[in-house]
């Protein structure tokens, strides 16, 4: 038996019902998880125009700031490296 088997007849052990009575049940739990999803999508609301633009505010800031940082360590390896190079090849 294989290892996804064997987890699969634990659990349906375990769940103390056999293999049929889950069968017979999907439908059942099927129409109870989209009834779910439904519930909880009703719940869920668009951001307004002034969360969006505040957001978005803050992301073009943010990689403005860090577009400055790595162009600034990049030249610090940059010159580093190129004074390791110049300093040993000579």
């Amino acid at each position: 038996m294989g290892v996804e088997t064997k987890k699969m007849a634990n659990s349906i052990a375990s769940a103390g019902e056999n293999f049929g009575d889950r069968l017979k049940s999907w439908p059942e739990r099927v129409k109870t998880f989209y009834n779910d999803v439904r519930t909880e999508t009703r719940k869920v609301t668009a951001p307004s125009r002034k969360e969006v633009q505040a957001t978005t505010a803050v992301v073009v800031i943010t990689v403005f700031i860090f577009g400055v940082y790595f162009f600034i360590i990049d030249n610090v390896i940059q010159k580093g490296v190129s004074f390791v190079y110049s300093y040993f090849g000579k």
